[in-house]
């Protein structure tokens, strides 16, 4: 069964970066650029793991995060927070928030892949 996976993120960059990581990997990509968008697709999608960005405009990561785990249905949901924030304060949130882990740009395709492994199986 081919992994479906959601990124979001207001840079366009780092979203061909993901898609290409990411499909090339065998993964199915779903993309969007702010969280309002994010919910969106999230709604109409059957999706395995989420990566967010926090930065971003309309719907930050953290409260994306926030509204994702609102609904019970995405209680087990892994979500990758992948930002350039370094901050222990930012990663605090981002964990209380319900993120499952913190990867910081730029990423490493292969560490990125191997931690998608890890956090569906």
């Amino acid at each position: 069964m081919t992994l479906r996976i959601l990124t979001v993120d207001d840079s366009r960059t780092i979203l061909a970066m993901l898609h290409h990581t990411l499909s090339n990997a065998g993964f199915e990509v779903l993309q969007a650029e702010d969280g309002k968008q994010g919910l969106d697709v999230l709604m109409s999608h059957d999706v395995d793991v989420v990566i967010t960005d926090i930065n971003m405009p309309v719907m930050d990561g953290i409260e994306f995060i926030k509204n994702v785990r609102a609904s019970g249905q995405y209680q087990s949901l892994p979500i990758l927070i992948l930002t350039t924030e370094t901050s222990q304060d930012k990663r605090d949130q981002g964990k209380a928030a319900g993120g499952t882990g913190w990867i910081v740009k730029p990423f490493d395709p292969e560490k990125l892949i191997s931690v998608i492994n890890r956090v569906v199986h």
